[in-house]
């Protein structure tokens, strides 16, 4: 469910009319819902209810102080892969020890930000971050708490780039190797070991995946246990899909039966890293038809908005829906398009052979579940302008990111002072 409905035929979030911020702002614009996404938040909430469990926002969903403030109000913690995204959380009042540092390249500077701000935990990926990140602490006094990121070698059935926990992928540590590894970490001096962590993959639309790591997971906290090593925090990651095409996909409710029904009576602190699932249905991408182009075999839409403003179509090959802003009259007449974008890339398509209703130069669409990685993998590729991003509460909307201008960016750039 989400808060995009259609009223007095036209498109609104939660009570406010698209086509109000469209004339105000501009187009192309992402605009979000802030019923939709505490709605999202809450439901998720609910499914762990009974778990000693910590709900750590996956930031890089989308990254806007506004969205992760709204969440950190509801008592969201962080999972963040970079000091960017740490400085974001903690400045959109996410308290540090609800913070968790994930990602396979930290820095020693990114280690060193981390230990300083006194995050819960660093996710450990290697065994070379594991012994920079004890050198570093060693450096400044310090005693790191760290889980150790497994790769169990689980096939999530999900997009090949977006699949993060097969043992050709680059992410954690071979589940096989990871005892010797604990067992040699339990030695280094500025090194505090809480737990294991675990993430398959994003987008995932199966249940059994998520019941084999986890099976897989449980094992392997048995075995280090036998051994004396203290288990007492178990990081379960993110990765539960949403319908982006009306597809049916697991309620988070059976996600967490699953979570219960394996890792229920470990006797673990459990930490949840949802992105997608808080925040990809509660946005949309509007935009406005530039011009209806016949070619030789098909109808275009052009649009104002493209490929650099919303990547997935181009990534992954992402279905998105796409409607109209204005609600088309009851039997109206579908017309069979490609729905492109400007850029010089026959890549920037959003959708081929789809049916719309008919559409003409300046009508409004909105392309939905956008709200995850979307302004977040946004570029400047052919000199575009970065696009404004809105939240709207109930009958108000604010402009959470002003539109980043073509000349704005060109102010950041110089010419060689041999060229002076």
């Amino acid at each position: 469910m989400d808060h995009f409905d259609y009223k007095n035929g036209i498109l609104s979030a939660e009570d406010v009319a698209i086509s109000e911020i469209a004339e105000a702002v501009g187009t192309p614009f992402y605009c979000y819902s802030t019923a939709t996404i505490e709605r999202h938040y809450q439901v998720f909430a609910e499914a762990l209810e009974g778990l000693p469990a910590t709900i750590c926002y996956a930031v890089k969903a989308n990254s806007n102080l506004a969205v992760i403030k709204t969440l950190a109000d509801k008592g969201a913690g962080a999972d963040v892969v970079s000091s960017g995204e740490l400085m974001r959380a903690l400045k959109a009042g996410v308290p540090a020890k609800k913070i968790v540092f994930s990602g396979v390249g930290k820095t020693r500077d990114e280690l060193a930000h981390a230990l300083k701000e006194d995050i819960l935990q660093i996710n450990i990926e290697s065994e070379p971050e594991l012994h920079v990140l004890n050198e570093v602490a060693g450096e400044m006094g310090k005693k790191a708490e760290v889980a150790f990121r497994i790769n169990p070698d689980i096939d999530a059935h999900t997009h090949d780039k977006i699949s993060t926990g097969r043992s050709e992928d680059k992410f954690g540590i071979e589940w096989t190797r990871i005892h010797d590894v604990i067992t040699r970490a339990s030695k280094l001096p500025h090194i505090k070991i809480a737990g294991l962590a675990i993430h398959i993959g994003s987008q995932l639309t199966e249940l059994q995946p998520f019941r084999d790591a986890f099976i897989r997971l449980r094992d392997i906290v048995a075995i280090l246990r036998a051994d004396g090593h203290a288990m007492t925090r178990l990081d379960l990651g993110g990765g539960l899909g949403i319908p982006y095409d009306d597809a049916r996909t697991p309620s988070p409710a059976d996600y967490g039966k699953v979570v219960k029904e394996v890792l229920g009576d470990l006797d673990c602190d459990l930490l949840f890293e949802p992105g997608r699932l808080i925040v990809g249905n509660a946005g949309i991408l509007v935009t406005k038809v530039v011009y209806v182009k016949e070619g030789a075999t098909r109808r275009f839409l052009i649009l104002d908005a493209a490929m650099n403003d919303l990547m997935r179509p181009s990534l992954y090959d992402a279905k998105h829906n796409i409607v109209a802003v204005i609600e088309p009259n009851e039997g109206a007449n579908l017309e069979r398009v490609d729905v492109v974008g400007p850029v010089c890339e026959t890549g920037d398509t959003f959708a081929t052979e789809l049916d719309l209703p008919a559409a003409e130069a300046g009508d409004l669409l909105a392309i939905r579940s956008a709200g995850a990685y979307g302004a977040v993998m946004a570029s400047t590729y052919n000199s575009r302008d970065l696009i404004p991003e809105v939240l709207v509460k109930k009958g108000a909307y604010s402009i959470i990111r002003e539109r980043i201008a073509a000349e704005t960016m060109l102010s950041y750039e110089n010419l060689p002072n041999w060229e002076s």
